[in-house]
């Protein structure tokens, strides 16, 4: 079969799964790999070998990345350090939507994993709610703010492998200078938005509607425990190092997220270090071997030559600076996980013509803007936070699909923009 309708009914065989018998998304996407290995005619040994080759490589890719992350999350939890940075950021804020969405976008980074972070901080967010109503809104800006950051800053795994495959040669500290502003952009339109939904800004007896708290104002001469920070600042104390004896950005993040793994397991007491490692271990696990999957399913892709056959005629359907966008979109709204997404999209990008006729910066945003557009029912991030909230279907896809199809097509249009500058200058 050719291998444009093979991979279109392989899109639908796995969302028919996901959807309808919740299989885990390890054997999914393993199982669409296989299934399109079969309609394109490929040897079974050589598609054995193809998706066994495909695991290995996310694996070498990720597997230290989010281990490094969930030890890190998971010690710093056992530890009650969470908790302590979260009411740090109450020393400058009095504003709970501002905290709980920086919140989730600063603790989506150094975690590798956007939904590690929003279940971390809801016992702490849902405290700062003085209704549940208020407490759902609190909760929403701090999955928004985890996916803005996982979805756009690199070294989130997200990012990666739009980077090393669709922009090699750009540099990651010139590409987060553009991505840093833009996802802060974007996280400071949601939090004014759910802030209103709140109700916050009505007249209710104050000025800001009862929805602000007096910052914790300490003298400055107090002594802070600076423990909880350490392994953030075991990882950034190890870029320059990294930089300095000549690693490549793949290697470095290796290094630097292990360096802030181990930081955080040798400040940790006996009884905490042994439950982080246990714990984060156990969530990495599941993490990697999902992801694994899509490597199986990108390996099949690119060995059936859907690259090569399939970008002339996806072009003829849609217009070029709309394929990046439209693939991605199509390929999150199968399965739902952005990593997932990430490593599919980029792989049947890298080399077509369609990638070399877009800006790199742009097709990385293209790309990344996809992966918003349409997170519904095959998203597990939907449903983690369908319970936190208590919300149901349709209160989901009003605060959490809608808004996040919306960052979409704002990231898409930004990233024509700089397109249409790149072209013209």
């Amino acid at each position: 079969m050719d291998p444009l309708p093979a991979f279109g009914l392989t899109l639908i065989l796995i969302s028919f799964l996901g959807i309808r018998f919740r299989i885990p998304p390890i054997f999914n996407l393993i199982g669409g790999a296989l299934f399109l290995g079969i309609l394109t005619g490929m040897p079974p040994d050589q598609l054995i070998t193809v998706i066994t080759s495909g695991i290995g490589r996310i694996f070498a890719l990720f597997a230290l990345i989010i281990l490094s992350g969930a030890i890190i999350a998971s010690t710093l939890e056992e530890q009650g350090y969470i908790e302590r940075i979260v009411e740090d950021g109450r020393r400058y804020s009095g504003n709970p939507f501002t905290i709980s969405g920086l919140s989730g976008y600063l603790l989506a980074l150094p975690v590798a994993c956007s939904v590690t972070a929003f279940i971390i901080l809801t016992p702490v967010i849902k405290g700062f709610g003085n209704d549940e109503y208020r407490r759902r809104m609190l909760l929403y800006c701090a999955a928004v703010g985890s996916l803005i950051s996982f979805g756009l800053v690199y070294p989130a795994p997200a990012v990666i492998p739009l980077l090393q495959s669709l922009a090699p040669d750009l540099s990651p500290l010139w590409y987060d200078a553009l991505a840093i502003p833009l996802s802060l952009s974007l996280l400071a339109v949601f939090l004014i938005v759910y802030r209103m939904w709140s109700g916050c800004g009505k007249k209710s007896g104050d000025a800001t509607g009862g929805c602000n708290e007096p910052p914790d104002n300490r003298m400055p001469g107090v002594k802070r425990n600076l423990r909880p920070y350490a392994p953030f600042i075991a990882i950034l104390l190890a870029i320059p190092l990294g930089l300095a004896i000549g690693l490549s950005p793949g290697a470095l993040i290796q290094v630097i997220m292990l360096a802030g793994a181990v930081t955080a397991l040798a400040l940790a007491a006996p009884g905490a270090r042994a439950g982080g490692l246990k714990r984060g271990t156990h969530h990495a696990g599941i993490i990697i071997f999902d992801i694994c999957g899509a490597g199986a399913l990108a390996g099949v892709i690119l060995a059936s030559g859907f690259s090569e056959t399939a970008s002339g005629q996806i072009t003829g359907i849609v217009p070029a600076l709309l394929v990046p966008f439209v693939l991605a979109s199509l390929i999150q709204t199968a399965q739902g996980s952005r990593v997932v997404t990430a490593v599919l999209a980029a792989g049947i990008l890298a080399g077509t013509p369609v990638a070399a006729a877009i800006h790199p910066a742009a097709l990385v945003l293209m790309v990344a803007a996809g992966c918003f557009l349409f997170s519904f029912v095959t998203d597990p991030y939907f449903w983690i936070i369908s319970r936190a909230t208590g919300e149901d279907l349709s209160g989901m896809i009003r605060h959490y699909t809608i808004p996040l199809s919306l960052c979409g097509i704002a990231l898409y249009l930004v990233a024509v923009g700089i397109q249409l500058v790149a072209a013209g200058g």
